[in-house]
């Protein structure tokens, strides 16, 4: 222990021994100089880390702003479209995906108006001489494939060529590829015409096994989401208005591939086609060439060779497999995801004559949604943003969605309801836009569907699932509780439900049913009985709900666009922007784990991730909902 001390500005009493002994030998610290040390060295290590993290990012992003140059349209290109990813319907440009993408040496799949957009250009790009369509299955809805296919085709009017090719050609990717010039496959690939086939997962049996009880509270004969649950087969209302529309978009599908290959040269009826397909004609790739549904089974150097001779690269009499090709004699092939980075913003018109494209995709969510949901708050507010936005003349609201929550598209209806009054709003349905979806798009003041939009599905529905049976049977846990109401519990799944409470949740879903109606047939303008004999939660496709009177007009985003800009008296001089606008930052970032979880969950679980995705599905289905689960991608 060391001796007391005293200072003093002129003299030290300590000798020069205690002196070196406190030096070489301080007291001890307290417990708390200990831990404020420590807490000093963990904020300092923290900090050093999240700057050392903001400065990777920075640097990340100027090595990725470096790379990411716009590519260069060599002359004679030729534009390579492969398109075996989902599409979204609208992306902003976002440097982190782009990263990303690039740091896991794989592209980000262009959105559909992109890939419009690089159609249109390429139609006119003096560089650019044909497509090379590489296509097997295309995972969208028949709307978004119509719009795809209307934008080949114009690209045709340019006189360019479009050579089709693929080891297998799925019903949707052949649709893609009617509308090419020649159209190949492998020697040993396949062709499916076989008609169109939609299922659906029943979990009744798995339920009634882990003795779980789905209640289910609904208004609707023909309201089907809840159906897997309580059933093990379809209901025959189901069965019924499943076949109904599955028709519907299969004789639209024929009609219009009938058409296209005559117009190509492959010249064939619609009831030809229906032959094949239902007697399963095509069972190997030389079968397609005698049904005139492909030009020639070729392997992929063959197919090569072709589109040189097209760009004047080799004559005829040149096409020997054993020729050895020179270096200038290649292909100058362009991907259309790169293709895609040629884009400019076509901010041609009057910037202070604007149409705001408002695009909700996915299921509809209470709040603020994250990516690949509808927020009904998000949306509310970007409806609100361009209502009191001066620029913006008109709103075109594009929807691809089959609803979810119903709070939140009353939420949404009601913004509808304000825009309307000052300024003209117009929904553009695409794949889907059926319950919420429908809800979302009632108002407008015309509404715009695709001949194959799966639309209508008037109805919603609630559901709990008890688990106290499960509880106690399977994993041994009971419940017990004490309330201060008779029914301060209600809702809950650890215990029956009584009579009276069945009564209250069931008089909640018929009012939101009834308020659902009666807000339809105002927007619709027609009797609420009347609409009431189209809801029931029935599904109709575009064609079937516009003799009903629940859509205006058959057509695309780009009609619905037109129809905004003649209702606002615009005529040509206008701008188009897209909505939500790209997000923070800090929100993409923290927005990527997520996303990069669900690629690693759906690349382990290949066909089974559609699993996964009912059962978040579920997840989402708290509250009354207007939804309805039907996945358009999947029908095949």
């Amino acid at each position: 222990m060391s001796e007391p001390t005293t200072s003093s500005n002129t003299e030290n009493t300590q000798t020069p021994r205690q002196n070196r002994r406190q030096t070489i030998r301080p007291n001890n610290p307290s417990f708390g100089d200990k831990l404020l040390g420590f807490i000093k060295i963990m904020f300092a290590t923290a900090f050093g880390i999240g700057l050392f993290f903001l400065l990777m990012i920075f640097s990340l992003f100027i090595i990725g702003s470096v790379m990411d140059t716009e590519p260069k349209v060599k002359n004679s290109s030729v534009l390579k479209i492969s398109l075996g990813q989902a599409i979204a319907e609208h992306s902003n440009t976002d440097p982190v995906n782009n990263l990303m993408a690039k740091l896991q040496g794989t592209a980000i799949p262009p959105s559909l108006v992109e890939i419009k957009a690089a159609l249109k250009k390429a139609k006119n790009d003096p560089n650019i001489k044909g497509i090379y369509l590489n296509v097997t299955d295309v995972p969208v809805g028949f709307a978004m494939l119509e719009e795809i296919h209307a934008a080949l085709v114009d690209f045709k009017t340019s006189n360019k060529f479009i050579y089709a090719y693929s080891k297998y050609y799925g019903e949707k990717g052949y649709y893609l590829a009617s509308t090419a010039d020649q159209i190949y496959l492998y020697p040993q690939g396949a062709l499916e015409m076989n008609g169109f086939f939609s299922q659906v997962p029943f979990f009744k049996k798995m339920l009634e096994k882990l003795d779980i009880e789905p209640r289910i509270y609904k208004v609707g004969t023909f309201k089907s989401a809840v159906e897997p649950f309580i059933l093990d087969q379809m209901s025959e209302a189901n069965r019924e208005q499943t076949s109904v529309y599955l028709n519907s978009l299969y004789d639209t599908y024929l009609n219009n591939l009938a058409a296209i290959n005559t117009k190509n040269g492959r010249k064939m009826s619609v009831e030809q086609l229906r032959e094949i397909s239902d007697k399963m004609l095509i069972q190997e790739a030389g079968d397609a060439i005698t049904h005139k549904l492909i030009n020639d089974t070729l392997y992929y150097d063959q197919v090569e060779n072709k589109i040189k001779i097209a760009l004047g690269l080799k004559n005829e009499d040149e096409n020997k497999e054993d020729q050895k090709e020179s270096k200038e004699k290649k292909i100058s092939f362009i991907s259309l995801s790169k293709y895609v980075k040629t884009l400019k913003p076509e901010y041609k018109g009057d910037t202070k004559k604007r149409i705001a494209v408002i695009v909700g995709q996915g299921n509809i969510v209470d709040g603020q949604g994250s990516d690949g949901q509808i927020g009904g708050d998000a949306m509310a507010a970007a409806i609100r943003k361009a209502r009191k936005d001066k620029r913006i003349k008109a709103i075109v609201l594009r929807i691809n969605s089959g609803g979810g929550s119903a709070l939140a598209s009353d939420i949404m209806w009601r913004e509808v309801m304000l825009a309307k009054k000052e300024k003209p709003i117009i929904a553009s349905m695409s794949d889907v836009a059926a319950s919420g979806g429908y809800y979302m798009a009632m108002a407008c003041d015309t509404i715009v569907a695709h001949p194959n939009t799966i639309t209508g599905s008037i109805g919603i529905f609630g559901m709990l699932f008890g688990i106290d049976k499960f509880a106690e049977n399977k994993v041994g846990i009971t419940f017990d509780g004490v309330k201060t109401a008779q029914f301060a519990d209600l809702g809950y799944p650890t215990r029956q439900p009584s009579a009276a409470e069945d009564s209250i949740i069931q008089n909640g879903v018929n009012r939101g049913y009834i308020d659902f109606t009666s807000k339809a047939a105002q927007g619709r303008k027609m009797p609420v009985e009347k609409l009431r004999e189209y809801a029931e939660g029935r599904v109709w496709t575009g064609v079937d709900a516009k003799e009903r009177g629940l859509v205006d007009v058959l057509g695309n985003l780009d009609d619905a666009i037109a129809i905004a800009a003649n209702s606002a008296g615009l005529e040509d001089d206008y701008q188009v922007r897209y909505y939500p606008q790209q997000k923070k930052l800090i929100d993409q970032l923290l927005n990527k784990g997520e996303q990069a979880k669900q690629r690693a969950i759906q690349q382990e679980l290949g066909e089974f991730y559609k699993f996964y995705q009912y059962y978040n599905e579920l997840k989402l289905m708290q509250g009354t909902q207007a939804r309805l689960i039907l996945d358009v991608q999947n029908i095949e």
